[in-house]
């Protein structure tokens, strides 16, 4: 059984490195991934004996059924790329201008295809079903979990387990954690009310520009003071818009930007906190402010048991010195959503490579992976589903 398992990956590897490309040099942005999630059914649609469902709006689910009744488990791959313009340079760089796949979400959708691919040829050798869950939108709130929970896609699932190609982490290693994997993700927006005015009579005016500066920069004082330091946070502007002309001191100036966090009580202060600097400042000021707060993506808890089953089995595979138990990562996943409905495990897969320089982040205009990475993450899938199935 093995050796025909091995057969079979050995069968699609390049295949599976040939799909990444097409998709790569084909991305499409959050909800509107029309071409990919047509190319992902083509695909199910010539592995054969997969009964394909559309749950909500892009998405594509794809069910496995083995030879006879048995348990459910589940596999999410996400496939939306982001608003980048591409900067690799790569003979299979993207052919949409501005849009990239610059977090692996083309490699997450051909591993689970090539695990598909692997896993249509051994339903004779198993009992229960395989569930492929491809996730559309999942960059942009509110995600494509959700839509696609509502629409079914995980009735009657007994575990679920999804992978993420990892460019911080080197090609051939291996990332499981027991318990915390990723950290909940929000984001906030505060828009300051000022009074505009002319830059030669500045005491006319209520400068939102000075006043938002004066936000950001206190801000930076919420985690280093505020927050309990074993406790892992983060509160991160990223965007501050305001002005059009040099003679102009603009009437508003918008902030914008994200948090990450761990604990619930965490989650909290920061949403307070945020809102009462922001309020504070502007009265201080004589301005005013609008302030939202979005409760994005929650925390990624794997389960213990599952992440176990799935360790030992990449420890078999790749070896114990592959295969690491790291602290969890502050970004955020979607795939949190999943894991309130089942038992879950989230594996990060190394597919950075230093000494072919591919250290870009993810996110980066010169991101990319090393490609021996996909069928690493084909040959965990396949093998860790077949397990978690054996285990129920």
């Amino acid at each position: 059984m093995n050796d025909h398992i091995e057969k079979l990956l050995d069968g699609v590897r390049e295949q599976v490195i040939a799909w990444r490309r097409h998709m790569h040099a084909h991305p499409e942005l959050s909800f509107e991934e029309h071409e990919t999630a047509a190319f992902i059914v083509a695909r199910l649609e010539e592995i054969g004996g997969i009964e394909i469902s559309r749950p909500s709006g892009t998405s594509v689910v794809g069910r496995l059924r083995g030879n006879r009744p048995g348990p459910t488990i589940a596999i999410r791959a996400d496939f939306d790329a982001l608003p980048i313009t591409e900067e690799t340079g790569a003979p299979y760089a993207s052919r949409n201008p501005g849009v990239m796949h610059a977090c692996g979400h083309d490699g997450h959708t051909a591993m689970l295809l090539g695990t598909a691919t692997v896993l249509a040829q051994l339903r004779d050798n198993f009992a229960g079903e395989i569930r492929l869950l491809f996730e559309n939108g999942e960059e942009t709130p509110p995600g494509g979990a959700k839509g696609m929970i509502e629409g079914g896609a995980m009735d009657g699932v007994d575990r679920v387990i999804g992978l993420h190609l990892w460019s911080p982490l080197e090609v051939g290693q291996l990332h499981i954690n027991p318990r915390r994997m990723m950290a909940a993700c929000d984001i906030f927006r505060i828009e300051v009310k000022g009074v505009g005015g002319h830059v030669g009579a500045p005491h006319r005016a209520v400068d939102p520009i000075a006043i938002g500066c004066q936000i950001v920069t206190n801000l930076q004082h919420l985690v280093a003071r505020g927050i309990d330091p074993v406790e892992a946070a983060v509160v991160g502007v990223t965007e501050f818009h305001a002005g059009q002309s040099v003679g102009v001191i603009p009437a508003t100036a918008v902030i914008g930007g994200g948090t990450n966090m761990f604990d619930p009580a965490v989650r909290d202060l920061i949403e307070r906190r945020i809102g009462e600097i922001a309020v504070g400042i502007c009265a201080a000021h004589g301005a005013t402010c609008d302030y939202s707060y979005t409760r994005v993506y929650d925390t990624v808890i794997n389960d213990p048991e599952t992440a176990a089953i799935v360790a030992t089995t990449a420890r078999d595979l790749f070896g114990t010195e592959r295969v690491e138990e790291r602290d969890p990562i502050m970004p955020g996943e979607d795939f949190s959503a999943f894991g309130q409905v089942a038992p879950s495990c989230f594996i990060l897969v190394g597919a950075g490579n230093r000494a072919k320089g591919i250290t870009a982040a993810h996110h980066d205009a010169r991101f990319d992976i090393d490609e021996d990475a996909l069928d690493n993450g084909v040959r965990l899938s396949v093998n860790a589903l077949l397990a978690l199935l054996k285990h129920g």
